[in-house]
């Protein structure tokens, strides 16, 4: 499924979600455990019915959710399809589901309470240490190029920040057919997100 767009993001008018880093996230404030596990296990049924699942985290008061496709499809400036980790149609679709769950569950959304954490390293030579970084960061040569077509350094599950690289200089020393991270998609800020402001309210 192609990849969606800053914009076509930012379109979808997602309210309860930020796009930061690669997916969407969202926070929904829950009174009791009991209450988050109800709202997760309608999550669950909602996924199931969609066959696409979020990442959930639950802790006192909170229910956190992360929506990525393991398999959007990139097409870089030649055309070339690469498969990436980022934002579809789908993750869209089950993100306005969860948000009406939501709702249907009287639980209120916290938008601006998610964040992720990236961390940036320029390089000319981004090929010739990211195997260095994948070991050191996730003890796991694979995660060097995980879900990109670039060097970056990601850890499959989610335990430590990806690290993606900058060309330094303006020159490449990636190996060919390598990809920069600024060449592929908007480098992540902490203000990456083009969805709305979150709404005022109690």
């Amino acid at each position: 499924m192609d990849m969606l767009n800053n914009e076509e993001i930012a379109k979808a008018g997602l309210a309860d979600w930020r796009k930061l880093a690669q997916g969407l996230h969202a926070r929904y404030l829950v009174d009791d455990f009991g209450v988050g596990a109800r709202f997760i296990t309608a999550v669950g049924e909602a996924g199931d019915a969609l066959g696409h699942f979020p990442t959930v985290s639950i802790g006192k008061g909170y229910v956190d959710l992360k929506i990525v496709s393991a398999d959007a499809v990139y097409r870089d400036g030649e055309g070339t399809e690469h498969i990436v980790e980022w934002v579809t149609r789908q993750d869209v679709d089950l993100a306005h589901r969860i948000s009406k769950i939501a709702v249907e569950h009287e639980i209120g959304a916290n938008p601006a309470a998610v964040s992720v954490v990236e961390l940036g390293l320029d390089t000319s030579r981004s090929a010739t240490i990211a195997p260095v970084w994948a070991a050191l960061l996730t003890g796991d040569a694979e995660a060097q190029g995980h879900g990109s077509p670039s060097d970056e350094i990601r850890d499959a599950t989610g335990r430590v920040p990806n690290l993606w690289f900058g060309n330094a200089g303006g020159k490449s020393g990636r190996a060919s057919g390598s990809t920069s991270r600024s060449t592929w998609r908007p480098k992540s800020s902490s203000s990456e997100s083009p969805l709305p402001s979150p709404r005022a309210g109690p």
